[in-house]
C-alpha cells in the first residue's frame, strides 16, 4: 500500500508532542504529513507550548521545541484533494486558527469528502468551529471543551488520559498521553497494517 498524505492544521503555541510525536510516527511508516500554519510557509519557524497538569486547577504551559513547517499554508489549501486526512493538534494554536475562514474551508472540505478527521486535546475546537462536522459524533477532547462538543450537536467521551476512540473515520483522544493509543487507531482508519516477523 503507498502511504498516505495526512495534512496537520497547526497555530504558534500548538501542543509540541502532538506535533512531533504524531509527525515522526506516521512518517516512521510511509506516510506523509505536511504541518501547515495560516499565513506560514516553508522554512518558517512555529513555536509550540508543551501541556502538563501538576496539581493546579488546570494545565501549566511551557514553552516548546520550535516546528519548521514544511508546506506552504496557501499550496496546500489548493491542493486539499491531494491529502487523504486531516489532522488536528492541539494546545493554544486551535483557538485562534479555528476563526479563519481558510481554516473552516480546509475541515469542510475533508468533511463533505468523508475523508479521515483526527482530532487531540483542543484540537476539536477547529472542528467546532465549522457547522455538522461533530454533530452526531462520539469526540473525545480535553475536557474544558466538553461544553462546545455538546452545544455543536456532538456527544463528549470522557476517555481515560491514555484512551483514543474512533467514530467511524473520526479519531480523538484527550491529549498527549494518549499518542500511542491515537496514532493506532488513525493508522487502522487510513489502512495502514503494522506485522511483526
Amino acid at each position: 500500500m503507498p502511504g498516505k498524505k495526512i495534512l496537520m492544521l497547526t497555530g504558534d503555541f500548538t501542543e509540541e508532542y502532538e506535533i512531533f510525536v504524531y509527525q515522526q510516527a506516521m512518517e516512521a511508516v510511509g506516510h506523509t504529513v505536511h504541518v501547515v500554519c495560516p499565513d506560514k510557509k516553508a522554512g518558517d519557524i512555529l513555536r509550540t507550548s508543551l501541556h502538563d497538569f501538576e496539581g493546579d486547577q488546570t494545565y501549566t504551559e511551557k514553552l516548546g521545541h520550535n516546528v519548521t513547517i514544511n508546506k506552504t499554508f496557501s499550496e496546500a489549501e489548493n491542493q486539499l484533494d491531494q491529502y487523504h486526512a486531516v489532522y488536528c493538534a492541539g494546545g493554544r494554536g486551535p483557538e485562534y486558527i479555528r476563526t479563519d475562514k481558510r481554516v473552516q474551508a480546509m475541515v469542510r472540505h475533508f468533511h463533505e469528502q468523508k475523508k479521515p478527521i483526527f482530532t487531540i486535546c483542543h484540537g476539536v475546537q477547529i472542528l467546532i468551529a465549522v457547522d455538522g462536522v461533530v454533530r452526531g459524533k462520539k469526540v473525545g477532547a480535553l475536557g474544558a471543551c466538553e461544553p462546545e462538543v455538546t452545544l455543536a450537536g456532538g456527544t463528549y467521551i470522557d476517555l481515560s488520559p491514555t484512551e483514543a476512540y474512533v467514530d467511524g473515520t473520526m479519531v480523538s483522544a484527550k491529549g498527549w498521553t494518549a499518542l500511542a493509543a491515537f496514532i493506532r487507531e488513525c493508522l487502522k482508519v487510513l489502512g495502514t497494517e503494522i506485522h511483526h516477523s
